[in-house]
């Protein structure tokens, strides 16, 4: 029987999900991602965001004191930027041969050499710069300065700064660039998204979430609309172009980074150790369409487009007593565990 004519009798039993599902893949096994390889890291055991340069097949992975390196083709570490104080995330500019720290300890914008991996110069920023990316229509570099609420810009070129501080409407968290000269950043204390012109360096406008709350991760697909992962346990999609949600998922919880990949959006959530897989099943609608397994504290995660995988760091923990009001505590990693998972989607049956 054809695929299609086959979904159209299943349509009222199973749902336009799973039909979809069946019709994309010819009534055979799904794909979902998992875990095919580890890269082991050196301490220290704390990290933050992760990010793929896919045209320089370069990974950076933020923790503490270093950026580790990894090459995302062979999966290899290569060598580490440092001294990063308190870094937080680094913006490959593949096209200057550059990369970009947000050094939160300091306050600082570190500039490295993408080849070498040395201290090419450090810049001033505002309070605690967190999320960093790197614009390339404008070859502007922004840092998302949460302890100050701002943004602090940087000519990727000549290494001036073009603004000290841009105020925002809240506590800056994660961004992304569409590659056309505007950046956008979740509002995380206000539950709002916000879009900011890279050339007149004026913040467009700024729009409500809701129903999310305590936005975190972002991503981006490349009809332009916006994934922001919520601590409520949901995951919103908005369109910046009409400054409106338009469709929403339930995802796993303690999640503070989302990737997209290949039409489907990716949620790390750190506390359950799962990944939510977020498609739009039909015109407008978006649906959790699997939860996989990842592991406990894998948080953050980023895309590599060209090797079709995703990176998710992580470590083992300690086991935690229960304090006195009955809750656990923050578990603590243990040294010498950090590593990066590398998921790819495989046929499951």
């Amino acid at each position: 029987m054809p695929t299609w004519n086959f979904c159209r009798q299943l349509r009222g039993a199973v749902g336009p999900a799973v039909v979809l599902m069946i019709a994309l893949n010819g009534g055979s096994a799904a794909a979902a991602p998992q875990v095919i390889a580890t890269i082991p890291l050196a301490d220290p055991v704390r990290w933050d965001y992760v990010s793929v340069d896919p045209a320089a097949h370069r990974l950076y992975v933020a923790h503490l004191e270093r950026v580790d390196v990894v090459d995302s083709h062979e999966n290899k570490p290569l060598f580490q930027l440092a001294p990063t104080p308190g870094v937080h995330g680094a913006a490959g500019a593949s096209d200057l041969n550059r990369v970009f720290t947000s050094n939160g300890a300091d306050g600082t914008v570190g500039v490295f050499d993408a080849t070498s991996g040395k201290l090419v110069q450090t810049l001033k920023a505002g309070k605690k710069p967190d999320a960093i990316v790197y614009e390339p229509a404008t070859h502007r570099v922004f840092a998302f300065n949460g302890g100050s609420s701002d943004v602090t810009v940087i000519d990727a070129r000549s290494l001036k700064v073009l603004a000290a501080s841009i105020p925002v409407p809240g506590s800056p968290e994660f961004a992304v660039a569409d590659g056309h000269g505007r950046v956008y950043f979740n509002v995380e204390d206000k539950s709002e998204l916000a879009v900011l012109d890279a050339q007149s360096l004026k913040i467009e406008r700024h729009y409500s979430l809701a129903p999310c709350t305590e936005p975190s991760g972002l991503a981006i697909d490349p009809r332009g609309r916006l994934y922001s992962v919520c601590r409520n346990g949901l995951m919103v999609v908005s369109d910046p172009a009409q400054g409106r949600v338009i469709g929403q998922a339930p995802i796993g919880h303690g999640p503070d980074g989302v990737a997209w990949l290949d039409g489907k959006a990716y949620s790390a959530n750190g506390r359950d150790g799962t990944i939510s897989v977020v498609a739009e099943t039909a015109a407008g609608r978006f649906e959790t369409v699997e939860t996989v397994p990842s592991a406990q504290g894998a948080r953050t995660i980023a895309a590599e487009p060209n090797e079709h995988v995703l990176f998710s760091p992580t470590a083992d923990f300690k086991s935690q007593p229960a304090s006195s009001t009955g809750k656990a505590g923050r578990p603590e990693a243990i040294a010498g565990t950090l590593r990066v998972l590398v998921l790819k989607d495989v046929e499951t049956r």
